[in-house]
């Protein structure tokens, strides 16, 4: 069966949501780390509400939770789609202005507040499978949110869908939006008894067609320092300066090969994400990632031992090495339960694409969903170039994901015997 996703909602849906600050901060501890995510969440409850979803309500954490009711008298599986409404701290989020760039045809798309910002195809090769399409972008002074309110957008659009067409036979779906994913919270406070789903998918991830069941394992690292702070003037042969000794171990990385810079497809990196602190006491931060779960360890010995040798030419000085466990790839969970990816994939079949199974860069939701009893692989949004300024997406890639969603809800429940 065809679906036709209406483009206009759906657009005026996803510019509705971008247009509201959800930045999440990481240097918050509160939970959501901003008290602004939860103004995207009370406008998805209302709107939930407004199509007949009766139980949708936002937490007191900033989850929205709801449930589409099943059209079906099988016993058909709970699956569970989630996106999360914060946006990234690498960029503002405030005063996001979505400009609609209709029927691209090629070339370079100027972006009109700030004219050194552009989407060039040789930068964004994407661009080339998007000829016709509607372009939707910021306008050159913010990124646009697309990450991932293309994914909220989508999930909205095929519950406002769903509750239009119950001839659409289907189980019993239940929803969930998700705050702080990008600062690696995304989770942290999930009532998964409440949500009640035995598998799950997340709309967060980039080209049309694409589905990703893998990511890599992560774990941080800090290292702090403990140097010998003495008066300058009075220095020679007693000062041990912890911020040199910190500068000499991000000095001593390896310089071509085991950071992102130098890598790409599965190879892992170890890469400082800040340092900090004074003469006296250091800290630097690493995160450590790699598909297969033991080279973590195998890096953060390397780590560690370099640690070791710079340190050792300031006697008096000490270290502390401190791992801290993140997410681990979710293929190790998503290999037992081979229905959920498979389902996903006939789905996007289902939809005209060219399905293809890949692997991450990075995580999702899903990676420490699947680790707590939902196995739950990420499905494309259509987002591009996300984190920055040239951020984008295509109305056409988001219609399709709408109805990915839409046919997933019905190959589970075709498959489901009754």
């Amino acid at each position: 069966m065809k679906h036709q996703i209406d483009s206009k909602s759906l657009t005026e849906r996803f510019c509705r949501y971008v247009q509201i600050d959800t930045q999440s901060d990481p240097n918050s501890t509160s939970y959501p780390s901003t008290e602004k995510q939860k103004n995207l969440g009370k406008l998805l409850v209302q709107e939930l509400q407004a199509m007949g979803i009766r139980d949708a309500h936002l937490d007191e954490f900033g989850y929205v939770y709801a449930t589409v009711p099943a059209t079906s008298p099988k016993e058909v599986p709970v699956i569970c789609f989630c996106s999360h409404m914060d946006t990234s701290p690498d960029c503002t989020g405030e005063n996001v202005k979505p400009i609609i760039h209709h029927n691209y045809q090629g070339g370079i798309v100027t972006l009109p507040a700030d004219p050194k910002i552009v989407l060039d195809p040789k930068d964004h090769p994407d661009l080339k499978d998007q000829i016709g399409h509607d372009i939707i972008t910021a306008d050159g002074t913010t990124l646009l949110g697309a990450d991932n309110k293309a994914g909220v957008a989508e999930i909205m659009e095929a519950v406002r869908y769903l509750t239009l067409h119950p001839e659409c036979k289907h189980g019993t779906i239940r929803i969930l939006f998700t705050p702080d994913e990008e600062i690696g919270r995304g989770v942290d406070k999930v009532d998964m008894q409440k949500l009640g789903a035995q598998f799950g998918y997340t709309m967060d991830g980039e080209t049309a067609g694409h589905l990703e069941d893998e990511t890599f394992s992560a774990d941080g690292v800090v290292i702090t320092i403990q140097g010998v702070p003495v008066h300058p003037g009075f220095a020679k042969g007693k000062m041990e300066n912890a911020l040199k000794i910190a500068s000499a171990i991000v000095a001593n990385l390896p310089a071509n090969g085991l950071s992102p810079e130098t890598t790409e497809g599965k190879e892992p990196f170890m890469h400082p994400t800040s340092i900090s602190g004074s003469l006296d006491k250091a800290e630097i931060k690493f995160i450590i990632r790699a598909f297969d779960t033991d080279t973590l360890g195998v890096i953060e010995q390397q780590l560690e031992q370099l640690t070791k040798q710079v340190i050792a030419a300031y006697p008096n000085s000490t270290y502390t090495f401190e791992v801290i466990e993140q997410y681990r790839n979710m293929k190790l969970i998503l290999d037992q339960y081979p229905d959920v990816s498979a389902n996903a994939l006939e789905a996007i079949t289902r939809a005209g694409l060219n399905a293809q199974r890949t692997s991450i860069r990075g995580g999702t939701d899903g990676s420490r969903l699947s680790f707590m009893g939902l196995p739950c692989p990420n499905i494309f949004a259509g987002e591009h170039a996300f984190h920055g300024k040239q951020e984008w997406v295509s109305v056409q890639d988001m219609q399709k994901a709408t109805e990915v969603i839409i046919h997933l809800c019905e190959i589970w429940e075709e498959k489901t015997k009754g």
